[in-house]
């Protein structure tokens, strides 16, 4: 051993090994929790061509793809392509955009069950007037902004904080493949599909009018 180097026990280094293991595990976690990064890079087994053909079989577009629908199409499949095992998942994570029926989703037990939580009801409010506040597109700095303003002003924790924002944004209670669901609505309403497609805004106007 060269001079002047401390040798380190083996239960230093264990200590520490435990130590590293822990922040790694801490910092995956948060990742979960936060809005999706639109630059999130995994295996795709998925194209552009793919939801374009999802999308006239729904019926959702029936005519050739315009620049601003080719475009989508792309940003669809890289966001929802790595969250889904199959044609069927992807199919389903598409038609959460494409159909939204505020009234429909106040007879599912999931609705009840999540907005009767401790807290839920005033994180729908609060996240109502922050998407009001604003007329721009709910794209990904936007989304980290609503959350972490919810956050600020809340004491309950990042689960029961997102279940009620995806309920009411998605339709859907579930995990984070349905942030980047949220972050396809409003370019989707803005590329003038044959289906249409209702925004962030308007989705958060017409829960809180059924919950009422």
């Amino acid at each position: 051993m060269p001079s002047g180097v401390a040798k380190q026990s083996p239960h230093t280094l264990s200590l520490r090994s435990l130590h590293a293991s822990k922040i790694s595990l801490m910092t995956s976690q948060e990742k979960s929790e936060a809005p999706p990064e639109t630059s999130d890079v995994a295996a795709n087994p998925f194209s552009a061509s793919d939801v374009a053909e999802i999308l006239r079989d729904r019926g959702w577009l029936n005519s050739e793809l315009s620049p601003a629908q080719a475009a989508w199409c792309e940003r669809a499949a890289a966001m929802l392509g790595p969250q889904v095992e199959d044609r069927a998942g992807l199919a389903n994570l598409l038609s959460l955009v494409f159909r939204y029926d505020a009234a429909k989703l106040m007879q599912q037990s999931d609705t009840h069950v999540t907005m009767s939580r401790y807290g839920a009801r005033g994180v729908l409010r609060r996240l109502a007037r922050l998407i009001l506040e604003s007329s721009a597109a709910f794209d990904s700095e936007r989304f980290k902004e609503v959350v972490n303003t919810l956050k600020g002003s809340s004491d309950i924790r990042s689960r029961e904080l997102f279940q009620p924002l995806r309920l009411a944004l998605a339709g859907r209670v579930g995990e984070g493949d349905l942030d980047r669901v949220i972050l396809l609505v409003d370019e989707a309403a803005a590329a003038s599909f044959a289906a249409k497609v209702k925004t962030v805004r308007e989705r958060a106007l017409d829960f809180c009018a059924a919950l009422d």
